[in-house]
């Protein structure tokens, strides 16, 4: 039962983390209470996509004749787009089970819980208790999404994103409460496939990290669509008693109900911290996290925690990250911390969401003085072509010294885009660079480009 590494969570933390150690050398098992791929897999990322996916190809259908394709009837079978996202979630995390057995990575069943000593105890699903040893513990456990006092979720009327992925019928109207990534995407897959959505957000704008300019476009996009969207707006209570779920908001107008089928509540998440442990081993915390060093040390020798739990982005690609640079320093080997201030975020409504870096409002409040590039898809022959001319791409670099600062983009496949301005931010390259860099015509990518060049006063496409 003894062990070099236990991860605790298999996650996109938590068995990226547990693989590679497997191929460092270390005997590595990992303890899981549910699906192994944990929520991002399972029960995130990618079953959302597959339903963002079935929407966009409505979508492309219902605008065929844009293209003089026509088409007769169609109709949404929505029993059919939810089984398709579940049997894709099924089978990835058949792959990951797969590549544990590649790499000799023991599967453990159960709850985990930390113990003192270098110890994880596994509660199976019949009670039984099981310890494990090991030199190395590696906390994953991830997050869950946060309820609010004033929507408490009954799986029913008023749900989350794992009831909002596996609904029995489609309601005819939605409410959903937050605009943030999730929040966002499932308004956008639920109003396209012809539910009635109201977005509700708290702060001035929708996706409220985004770029204003961003933030600004994806709301005129949403509204266009015939969704309707309330900022500055506060939900102060829900009635679910009746036929109708009423919830009541308060904007600057005043006070007001509004009715729908169901209330998605999609507001933020939490971390899975409490009850395993963390406490009785003397791991120090912080607001409901972990305390790490740069390297994912806890101030207990041998106790390590990655992903959602810690500090930083609860994104899926930064948890993967953190887990390898985790592993590659026990394992001795010269590694980096992870850079926090170029991890790229993705929002896949329609149009696409992707940025990195400091937004416009950020950089000039740290006292920047900036170049600002900006090159709409309307300018571009590949998204004209691809009836994709919604969007821009917009650059930020410091005028003094041509550090590469931020880059927001909105638009078609955008999402595939921003790995570029990743790579040029860590190779420290230069908006010159990346004008001479000659990008492939036509195509969405080339946006990049003309819009660095327009930042420097050289697109000679506007």
């Amino acid at each position: 039962m003894n062990y070099d590494i236990i991860v605790v969570g298999s996650g996109p933390g938590g068995y990226v983390a547990a693989i590679r150690a497997s191929q460092l050398g270390f005997k590595v098992a990992c303890v899981e209470r549910s699906e192994i791929g944990g929520i991002c897999l399972n029960w995130g990322c990618i079953p959302t996509k597959a339903l963002l996916k079935s929407a966009s190809i409505l979508q492309n259908i219902q605008h065929a004749s844009e293209f003089g394709i026509q088409t007769g009837d169609v109709r949404v079978d929505f029993s059919a787009v939810i089984q398709r996202s579940r049997s894709i979630a099924e089978s990835m995390s058949k792959g990951i089970q797969f590549l544990f057995k590649k790499y000799n990575v023991a599967q453990i069943k159960g709850t985990g819980k930390i113990l003192p000593g270098k110890k994880v105890e596994v509660t199976d699903d019949a009670g039984n208790k099981e310890i494990y040893e090991a030199e190395h513990i590696i906390i994953a456990t991830g997050a869950r999404s946060r309820e609010l006092p004033s929507l408490p979720r009954d799986g029913k009327k008023i749900i989350g994103y794992r009831e909002a992925m596996t609904l029995k019928e489609q309601p005819a109207s939605m409410i959903v409460v937050g605009s943030g990534a999730i929040g966002s995407e499932f308004a956008w897959f639920y109003n396209s496939i012809g539910t009635k959505v109201t977005l509700i957000e708290l702060l001035p704008n929708v996706v409220p990290l985004e770029d204003e300019e961003v933030s600004k476009a994806l709301e005129r996009s949403f509204k266009k669509a015939g969704m309707k969207v309330m900022t500055n707006t506060n939900v102060v209570s829900a009635d679910i008693s009746g036929e109708k779920c009423k919830v009541t908001v308060t904007t600057k107008k005043g006070e007001e109900v509004i009715e729908a089928d169901v209330i998605f509540s999609a507001v933020g998440i939490t971390p899975n911290t409490d009850g395993i442990g963390l406490e009785e081993t003397g791991i120090r915390m912080e607001r409901g996290k972990v305390v790490v060093d740069d390297f994912y040390r806890t101030n207990v020798p041998g106790y390590y925690a990655i992903g959602d739990i810690v500090k930083g982005p609860a994104l899926a690609h930064v948890a993967s990250h953190e887990g390898i640079t985790c592993v590659e320093k026990i394992a001795g080997t010269s590694v980096q911390p992870v850079d926090y201030g170029n991890i790229p975020g993705c929002t896949y409504t329609h149009p696409e969401i992707a940025s990195v870096g400091m937004t416009e409002q950020a950089a000039r409040a740290a006292g920047y003085e900036l170049r600002v590039g900006k090159f709409p898809f309307t300018a571009s022959g590949k998204a004209t072509t691809a009836g994709a001319r919604e969007g821009f791409v917009k650059v930020i670099f410091d005028a003094k010294y041509g550090a590469w600062l931020g880059a927001h983009m909105i638009g078609e496949n955008v999402t595939e885009m921003i790995a570029e301005v990743v790579a040029a931010r860590a190779l420290e390259a230069t908006g010159r660079e990346i004008i001479e860099a000659v990008h492939p015509h036509p195509t969405m990518s080339e946006a990049v480009m003309e819009a660095v060049a327009h930042a420097y006063n050289e697109c000679v496409d506007l």
